[in-house]
């Protein structure tokens, strides 16, 4: 390699090109994941109905905040921060004189949420963001000095920043790791946890946290060799039901690797466990009259968030809960695809 002169000019850096319209790969979107310097090519992909990478589209905004009826100078909590749609939705209802509390488990994702509120001009006098699980929401208040708060929402679905992102593993969309730890620093992954459950358990698993109807059979094929990337999973179910089940329909097949993956992701991140004391503990982290709404996206969840609402209801602990769930609209649902599977549930806290 010749040596260059210390004053030479510097080589011309050739520009990075952008790969087609729609890039395949998650890492050259580089246009989506940087929508602040490219926001028309990002406006163009919302234009067309789909979401651009790493973007998370906060779902059901104006029916939560027809339940929550959030005004100046209440106090709210976001249990799941996410993208901070939500949040950014209630903080500007709750001026003047009202803050917001947002939690999020995930530590790479908070930060940038946080840095886009303050950009958003909500100070820490009304933006708190802290890093944790919703289950220890009492252990929040008392440390931000209050005993309740006027309303709390939680969006349980998984955010599309870390369902696009391969090197979390939550999709088999592209190869990445199987890993699905909402805190990437804690706990085992679900490779791990996959190599240290028995079959038995494993069918168990499948069974209790996504209904999976071919649940022994695939817990016979992934316990057949280490599975350590999200495809390698998706190739080995696809492939152990075709040859089991010749007759099982493509989007049967392409439902049970969603199942498979939603189950080993809920047991990763113990989800159930942690939504369950969350809902234990509602209703002393609410005033009198005031209100919460839950999120959720598959049936284990509803079933758990149904039932604490209309147990609270028989119990007087609220005084009024949703008699039915309430969907996004057709429009919403065309628009954001991930809407399809929300529903949302509110419950109001009695006078006592």
């Amino acid at each position: 390699m010749l040596n260059r002169p210390p004053d030479a000019p510097q080589a011309h850096a050739r520009r990075r090109r952008y790969p087609g319209t729609n890039p395949r790969s998650f890492h050259d979107k580089y246009k989506e994941l940087n929508p602040e310097r490219y926001a028309p090519d990002v406006q163009q992909v919302l234009a067309s109905g789909k979401t651009p990478a790493g973007t998370h589209r906060p779902i059901m905004v104006e029916e939560a905040l027809r339940c929550l009826r959030p005004g100046p100078g209440d106090v709210a909590v976001d249990c799941t921060l996410g993208g901070g749609g939500h949040a950014r939705a209630i903080l500007e209802r709750v001026q003047p004189g009202g803050r917001l509390i947002g939690l999020d488990v995930d530590p790479l994702e908070l930060p940038r949420t946080e840095a886009h509120l303050r950009a958003a001009g909500f100070g820490p006098d009304t933006f708190i963001a802290r890093h944790g699980n919703f289950a220890g929401l009492p252990q929040v208040l008392a440390a931000e000095g209050l005993a309740t708060v006027d309303m709390v929402i939680a969006d349980l679905g998984v955010s599309s920043m870390q369902l696009d992102n391969p090197d979390r593993g939550f999709s088999y969309k592209e190869a990445g790791p199987l890993d699905m730890r909402m805190n990437p620093s804690c706990g085992r992954s679900a490779s791990q946890l996959l190599a240290r459950l028995s079959e038995e358990m494993l069918a168990r698993l499948l069974q209790e946290n996504s209904d999976e109807p071919h649940a022994h059979l695939i817990a016979r094929l992934l316990k057949q060799q280490p599975v350590e990337t999200t495809q390698a999973l998706d190739r080995l179910v696809r492939a152990g039901l075709t040859a089991a089940l010749p007759n099982l329909a493509k989007t049967d097949l392409k439902m049970s690797v969603r199942r498979t993956l939603q189950a080993l992701r809920i047991a990763v991140n113990d989800e159930f466990a942690a939504l369950e004391w969350l809902l234990r503990c509602l209703p002393q982290c609410l005033t009198p009259g005031g209100r919460v709404v839950m999120l959720t996206f598959h049936s284990g969840e509803d079933r758990r968030v149904k039932k604490a609402f209309q147990a609270g209801y028989r119990a007087g602990v609220y005084s009024a809960v949703a008699d039915e769930v309430i969907r996004s609209t057709m429009e919403e649902t065309r628009a954001n695809r991930r809407a399809s599977s929300a529903k949302l549930r509110w419950a109001v806290r009695g006078p006592h």
